[in-house]
Order: C-alpha cells, then sequence, then structure tokens
C-alpha cells in the first residue's frame, strides 16, 4: 500500500528534479491514457477541450509547480486586452494597449530570467558582494510570453480579429506539446484550427508517430547518449584530451544540441499532429546552409520568423538605410541570444551571429550574388563546409 502511495505521489505531485518531459516513461503511459480518453470525447468539443487545459495544467504543474497560475493570469490578461484592443478606435489607445502588453510580458522575463544577471552584474561593476536571490524560472515561459506577445501585436495590425471564446485562448496558451520547449505557435495560425476542431486523419496520426519516433531517437538515442559518454567528459576537462578529440568534442556537441532540439521539436509536432493541429517544421537540416543567412532561415525557424516579424521589421528592418539595416540585425539577434539564456555569453553568441548575418549581406553586395544564384556541386560543398 505504502508503494502504491509513493507511486501515486510521484504521478501527481510536482517534484523539480524529475519533471514531465515527453521521453519519460510516465509521459508515454500518461499520454497513453489520455490519448483514448481524447478520442473519446472527439463528439463533445467544448468537453474535450476542457480535459485537455486540465491536462496541459496538471503537464506544466510538473516542471513548475504553482506558476501554473502565472500562466491562466496571462491567458485572462490576453483575452481581456485583445477584445478591448479590437473593440478600441483611437489608435493612441490602441498603441497604449500593445504597449501594456509588451511591458507585463517582457516585465515577466526581466524578473523571473534576467533580475539575478543584470543585479549581478551591476554588483561587479561597484565590487560588491551579491547573493542571487531564490527566483524560480517558470518552465516555458519565454515561449508562451512570445506568443501572448503575437496575439495581441497581430490584433492590432489587424491580421486576425480578437478570440471571443475564453475556452479557445485558454487552450492555444496552454496547449501542451509547444508549452516547455516551442515551437512558438501563433495565434492565427492555431485558432482557427481549434474553431474548426476536425481532428486528426490517417496521413496526421501515421506523420505524428513518425516524428515522434524520430525525435525520441534523436533525443534520448543520440543526444543523450553522445552527451554523456562523450561530449560532457571532454569540456568537464579539456586538458586531459588530444587536440582532435577536443575538436570531436565539439563537433560531438553540434550534433548534440541539434538533436536534442530538434528531437524535442520533432516530438512536440508529432503529438500535436494525433490531436489534430498542424504545427510549422521547426528544423530544415540547418548543417547544410550555404551562409549564415540561410542557417536563420532553417534553425529553430518558428523563433527566427518570430524575431523578424516582431522585432526586426517593427525596427525598420531592410527598409532603412545600410547601416540603419545592419544595427537592425544585430539588435534582433543580440536580443534573440540573450532570450535563449540569462548569461552574457548568450549575447555575446547573438552579436556572434548578427556580425556574421551582417557581413553574409556585405559579401553578397560586393559581389552582386542574387537570390537567383544556383552555385555548382563544389562551389555548395565549400558553402556549406565555411557555413558548418
Amino acid at each position: 500500500m505504502s508503494e502504491f502511495k509513493n507511486a501515486l505521489h510521484d504521478i501527481l505531485l510536482f517534484d523539480a528534479a524529475n519533471p514531465l518531459l515527453f521521453n519519460t516513461g510516465l509521459f508515454l503511459l500518461l499520454f497513453l491514457c489520455f490519448l483514448g480518453i481524447y478520442t473519446l470525447l472527439s463528439r463533445w468539443q467544448s468537453v474535450k477541450m476542457i480535459f485537455v487545459i486540465l491536462f496541459s495544467l496538471y503537464f506544466y504543474y510538473k516542471s513548475s509547480a504553482g506558476y501554473c497560475f502565472v500562466l491562466l493570469g496571462v491567458c485572462v490578461f490576453d483575452f481581456v486586452l485583445g477584445n478591448l484592443l479590437g473593440a478600441a478606435r483611437n489608435d493612441t489607445l490602441r498603441k497604449t494597449m500593445v504597449a501594456v502588453n509588451v511591458v507585463v510580458n517582457v516585465g515577466m522575463l526581466v524578473y523571473f530570467k534576467y533580475f539575478n544577471l543584470l543585479i549581478r552584474t551591476f554588483a561587479d561593476i561597484a565590487s560588491v558582494r551579491f547573493d542571487p536571490f531564490d527566483i524560480i524560472l517558470p518552465a516555458g515561459i519565454s515561449f508562451f510570453t512570445f506568443r501572448s506577445i503575437s496575439y495581441i501585436v497581430d490584433i492590432y495590425r489587424g491580421d486576425i480579429k480578437p478570440c471571443t471564446n475564453f475556452l479557445h485562448y485558454t487552450f492555444f496558451l496552454t496547449f501542451f506539446p509547444p508549452l516547455l520547449a516551442g515551437p512558438v505557435v501563433r495565434a492565427k495560425d492555431m485558432l482557427p484550427q481549434i474553431k474548426d476542431n476536425k481532428g486528426a486523419d490517417r496521413f496526421m496520426t501515421g506523420a505524428g508517430f513518425f516524428l515522434i519516433i524520430t525525435g525520441l531517437v534523436k533525443k534520448v538515442v543520440i543526444a543523450d547518449y553522445i552527451s554523456g559518454n562523450f561530449v560532457d567528459r571532454i569540456f568537464d576537462n579539456p586538458a586531459l584530451y588530444t587536440g582532435f578529440e577536443n575538436l570531436m568534442g565539439v563537433y560531438g556537441f553540434a550534433l548534440q544540441l541539434y538533436c536534442d532540439f530538434s528531437g524535442y521539436s520533432d516530438m512536440a509536432i508529432g503529438i500535436a499532429l494525433l490531436l489534430g493541429f498542424r504545427f510549422k517544421d521547426n528544423f530544415d537540416s540547418p548543417y547544410k546552409s550555404q551562409s549564415p543567412t540561410e542557417f536563420w532561415r532553417r534553425w529553430h525557424i518558428s523563433l527566427s520568423s518570430w524575431l523578424r516579424d516582431y522585432l526586426y521589421i517593427p525596427m525598420g528592418g531592410s527598409r532603412t538605410s545600410k547601416l540603419k539595416s545592419h544595427r537592425n540585425l544585430v539588435t534582433t539577434m543580440v536580443l534573440g541570444g540573450l532570450w535563449h539564456g540569462a548569461s552574457w555569453m548568450y549575447v555575446i553568441w547573438g552579436a556572434w551571429n548578427g556580425v556574421l548575418l551582417v557581413l553574409h549581406k556585405i559579401y553578397k553586395r560586393l559581389f552582386g550574388i542574387g537570390k537567383d544564384d544556383r552555385p555548382g556541386a563544389v562551389r555548395r560543398f565549400f558553402n556549406i563546409l565555411v557555413t558548418f
């Protein structure tokens, strides 16, 4: 009896050391039960949606405990603000509403994710001792805040109409497959699918299972294996290994990073397909890219396109002078780098990628390389090699 209670405790209660991830046995067991009930409820849309929302909140609770109420708060805030924005006619008031949404979402990110980094930086500059505050980062906050911002901005731009069904919007924002690690799903892509309630056909079911299996292979068989048995050992103490082994460790990390990230995205997209929802591809063979520009069209596509549409273009994009467009590009990539993690190393990484994108634009302009340029096999191989 005590073993049953312990097992039930592990299933139901939050455990920071064991979040509920797609590649765990517990999730597989729970998802099979979930899928069975989901199929039985297919005739009753509202009941089915409530069931999915409850499971999504449970899924999020297993990763972030009480912060599931923050997620619910964002749902209520967006729903009310979106409908007020849709009804407003004064442009100043509309812009103010968008600004409020951005400030609230960015404010949450700054507090939960970057507050310690900022205070530590000021403390280091002032040579003052600083003990980091005990701030727990809610899982997936970087993703659902971006979804919230895009929803309000799209209403302001007239790309979508405000969602008038609170159940639909809560379903969209809490939907568990992309909740923790993406892809960044936009309301204009998903809300119409929620309204249509078509369900999964045979093709979607087959594709869903295929993506889940390939994602598991990438994540568990490749990424986790080479991480624990090769890459981590070299990165922990590179001086113990030869130059060639260190080089292989770097290549191994590149493979680990891709398989880990794209594998989880594949599983999220596959699970969504089984439930009747289509998401856009998030990775498109990025290591085959022939330039830094092409790489960012293939790597984490949902994020790079979000940064383009909601940050780079509003700053002026490439419609300004060459110098300003280069500044916009570097700024976008710096902020994109910081989005990945609370470390100045991410800022440097973002700046480095921004500079590479600018250099590639200058290179194309100097040598007259246009969109229609089709390099031969040798040059294509050389381009891929240099970019990688």
